[in-house]
């Protein structure tokens, strides 16, 4: 199934033509009822999920010194001024 939308009512209704789209529809949008786009369900696993585990690189970062004190001493603050 295929609808045929101008780009003003695409932009206005577009939670609208995102159901549609979930559910297998193929949205054309259209500038001056001339086909431009294809809005499309994706099919598949997306290249960009992040599949990451929370807490899975623990222990592999070691911090030195003490992350509280300043980086410069403070006789060179004046030149901060």
């Amino acid at each position: 199934m295929s609808t045929h939308v101008n780009v003003a009512d695409f932009k206005n209704k577009l939670t609208e033509y995102l159901a549609l789209v979930e559910k297998g529809a193929e949205v054309i949008i259209c500038r001056r009822n001339k086909p431009v786009a294809r809005f499309e369900r994706v099919v598949g696993k997306s290249q960009h999920v992040n599949e990451s585990k929370l807490g899975s690189m623990k222990g592999t970062v070691k911090i030195q010194g003490d992350l509280t004190e300043p980086l410069i001493p403070e006789c060179d603050w004046e030149m901060l001024k």
